[in-house]
């Protein structure tokens, strides 16, 4: 039966020059989010902020929506304290994220954590700048509004599902350990 560091070791048997191509990747994709997300909040924010919802299509709006809470406007806090503390445990995690994309040998893990680390370190910074999130996505169907979300949101929420995705899917190597047993 194979040992865990074998498993561990033929499961990254990759070269210098793949590893590097996927962390250039991961540093790119988690750029291209963290950059897509400020533009479109430096955008939408002035354009919205006090104005009634634009109907883009009949099942899309944009509205400007303060969340001030974590997830879906969850634990909405009215201190300060609240808030340093979610900012600083949301860059505190970006950053842990960052780390583990850079470790990271699976195309959707480093995916997965560049999304979720530029989502978070966005959503962080509109702490930081404005004091709460800036969420401005809203779809409807038959009269129910989702959650207003923004870009960071969508990296996050993709993101942990390509990390869902990853844990879950078989890997060459636990297969053929599976089939020594």
């Amino acid at each position: 039966m194979p040992t865990i560091r074998a498993c561990a070791t033929a499961a990254t048997m990759w070269s210098p020059m793949a590893e590097r191509r996927l962390r250039l990747f991961g540093l790119v994709l988690f750029a291209a989010i963290l950059v897509s997300d400020r533009l479109l909040k430096e955008f939408l924010v002035p354009l919205l902020n006090g104005q009634d919802p634009i109907v883009v299509t009949p099942f899309f709006n944009l509205v400007m929506v303060w969340n001030r809470g974590v997830s879906f406007g969850l634990f909405q806090q009215g201190d300060d304290i609240g808030r340093y503390l979610l900012t600083g445990f949301a860059i505190i995690v970006g950053l842990f994220l960052l780390v583990w994309m850079l470790r990271s040998h699976t195309r959707l893990a480093v995916t997965g954590l560049a999304m979720v680390a530029a989502g978070a370190l966005g959503n962080a910074y509109d702490r930081i700048v404005f004091g709460a999130v800036a969420d401005f996505l809203d779809f409807h169907l038959s009269g129910y509004h989702f959650w207003a979300f923004n870009v960071a949101d969508s990296g996050i929420t993709i993101g942990v599902g390509l990390l869902l995705l990853d844990a879950f899917r078989a890997r060459p190597d636990s297969v053929a350990a599976s089939k020594e047993q």
